[in-house]
């Protein structure tokens, strides 16, 4: 789970960076898989409650859970989908309380309007960072060398707190279901998601950057950097208030923010559809696994 997981949320951090020429792709995954254990052992925490909250499990069905969301997960990686893991783990654990009965639906309610809120508020940070950052920038005498160092070295910190950002806020859906049973402590918790993510993004996440950073919409450093710090404040805030949700939901709406400041013309309309598809299916194709395995496996 924490391999998918890491395989395909990555792109949401550096796949602008990598697609515009300001980051080597070898950088950027190292960069990302050191902040993501930084974020979750440092804020991993919050998240945890969240997930337990929503059906109480046993050692087969926290299993079960796990496994659903991580063939959906990877699945979608393989489709070079930018997809929310959230989801998929919200999913299957939803299609074991379906089949058992319990569902604690407050506690969805609250995860269900954090998803909504998500590529939202990104879109809205995103256009007031830009319409904000940009006349900042033009209004500053900088040489053409100076301006893209500046943006390089910005693409670089947004990157790095989006990193911290996915590993905080994220790191729940992984191990979240093994806290809830004691099988392993908060702290073996974080750093196993954590590390599990980071593998992730070592080995196979070149695909999905490439959707994120190339084919939605065509980016410039400045939109860029723009796109990743949105992302990040926005997940971050999340984080915070303890609710996992997307990254992938949350660059795509910052991105889809800077481009319909730019001219909705810009986006690619076949891309985007395949994401938001993505979406879709994620959660149910998980929980229909799960309902699948549970019955086979009862």
């Amino acid at each position: 789970m924490g391999w998918s997981l890491g395989s395909n949320d990555s792109s949401n951090i550096f796949g602008t960076a990598v697609a515009s020429k300001m980051l080597r792709y070898r950088t950027a995954i190292i960069l990302c898989s050191l902040f993501v254990i930084a974020g979750a052992l440092l804020e991993g925490s919050r998240g945890l409650e969240t997930i337990n909250s929503l059906v109480s499990q046993t050692l087969h069905t926290a299993f079960i859970a796990s496994v659903s969301a991580g063939i959906t997960v990877t699945l979608m990686t393989v489709l070079k989908l930018p997809v929310s893991t959230s989801q998929a783990m919200v999913g299957a654990i939803l299609g074991i309380g379906v089949l058992r009965g319990d569902v604690n639906f407050a506690g969805l309610r609250k995860v269900v309007i954090s998803w909504i809120g998500t590529p939202i508020g990104a879109a809205l940070i995103a256009i007031a960072a830009y319409f904000v950052l940009g006349r900042l920038l033009d209004a500053l005498p900088l040489h053409i060398f100076l301006r893209d160092r500046i943006l390089k070295y910005g693409l670089i910190g947004a990157g790095i707190y989006g990193s911290y950002a996915l590993g905080a806020n994220n790191v729940a859906n992984v191990t979240g279901v093994y806290s809830q049973l004691g099988l392993i402590n908060e702290f073996q918790a974080v750093l196993l998601g954590g590390a599990s993510i980071a593998f992730g993004i070592l080995t196979y996440s070149r695909n999905v950057m490439m959707t994120v950073g190339k084919r939605l919409v065509k980016l410039d450093p400045f939109s860029a950097f723009i796109a990743v710090l949105a992302e990040a404040l926005t997940v971050h805030f999340y984080a915070k208030v303890g609710v996992p949700v997307s990254t992938s939901q949350a660059i795509i709406g910052a991105i889809l923010g800077i481009g319909i400041w730019k001219g909705v013309q810009t986006i690619n309309r076949k891309t985007l559809f395949n994401i938001v598809f993505g979406w879709v299916g994620t959660p149910c194709v998980a929980l229909i696994l799960s309902l699948l395995l549970l019955l086979l496996f009862p």
